[in-house]
């Protein structure tokens, strides 16, 4: 997706884009804070992170010595990553969780937005150390993909309100609608690789659109262009407590996230260290309720854990 401004600012929320009134039909309890129209969270809960020394240990010595890192972060939509209504100031739960890592581990990260379908590449070809994008974690990823997880996410749907959709537990329910996603995604893979089920039950099949900027996306359901959008749980939970007329439908597959790096990186260890003592001083908990996103706790950091099932 490209990581535009005026996408970012989506996140103040399609509002602007659709000029609607913030009408919760989702989850309230599972949008942070600025949901209906309130101000995005602003409570800092980094900068008093002290560095911890065993974590930093399992640094390779040249990133100690040099006490920097070049991170990507593709600033799509809340509550993972997005710009404050300045247009310039990055905010979510991406962001406070890079961060945070980087204070436990006394470094000071170079951060570049980047498109969405940019980063995973980039990290092969050593443009960057790491990568944000609420990534989730796929065996095809892992593939060529080194992963440090930190929160669960997943692939959800949600619809507007005078559809006859109730839930979709399998993609052939999806049969002969029209169903708006991100380009570069899981869910344009999941939907691309289940495209013949439907054909194959004698059904028309489902058509798949993309979209690189979220405010297109949603106006495509709203106007009717398009009937089901696939993105991510908590990115479409927070996404229905900013418009009219449009419903969380239902979580469909759990995924975990995590930070990216190029296969064979050698900064796995430290981040996931990082990680798991952000769990043990509070600070994990206190990003997830910054954020709204409580459901998306994980027990302990992993390194690129298989797919969840």
């Amino acid at each position: 997706m490209p990581a535009t401004r005026h996408t970012a600012v989506f996140t103040l929320i399609t509002v602007a884009a659709l000029t609607l009134t913030a009408c919760g039909s989702g989850d309230p309890a599972a949008a942070p804070a600025g949901a209906g129209g309130s101000a995005i969270p602003a409570t800092d809960v980094v900068s008093d992170i002290p560095k911890d020394d065993a974590a930093a240990a399992l640094l390779p010595e040249d990133v100690r010595k040099a006490g920097t890192l070049r991170i990507a972060a593709y600033a799509g939509a809340p509550p993972s990553a997005f710009y404050r209504e300045d247009g310039t100031t990055l905010a979510g739960a991406d962001i406070d969780f890079a961060d945070a890592a980087a204070r436990v581990l006394g470094l000071e990260l170079k951060r570049e937005v980047a498109s969405f379908e940019a980063i995973l590449p980039a990290l092969g070809s050593g443009k960057y150390d790491l990568g944000t994008g609420n990534f989730g974690v796929t065996d095809d990823r892992r593939k060529t993909i080194d992963f440090v997880t930190y929160i669960n996410d997943g692939q959800g749907f949600a619809v507007r309100e005078d559809s006859d959709l109730k839930e979709v537990t399998d993609l052939t329910q999806l049969c002969g609608l029209t169903v708006a996603t991100a380009a570069g995604t899981t869910f344009e893979v999941t939907l691309e690789k289940n495209l013949s089920r439907c054909a194959a039950t004698g059904r028309e099949p489902y058509r798949v659109k993309t979209y690189g900027d979220p405010s297109a996306l949603w106006i495509s359901l709203q106007q009717g262009r398009t009937d089901v959008v696939m993105s991510t749980i908590n990115g479409l939970r927070y996404a229905v407590t900013q418009q009219e007329n449009v419903r969380f439908l239902n979580e469909f597959k759990r995924l975990d996230v995590g930070f990216a790096f190029a296969k064979g990186t050698p900064l796995a260890p430290a981040f996931q260290a990082a990680v798991n003592e952000l769990k043990a001083d509070g600070t994990y908990d206190r990003i997830l309720k910054k954020w709204g996103i409580t459901q998306s706790g994980i027990a302990e950091s992993q390194i690129s854990p298989p797919e969840l099932k």
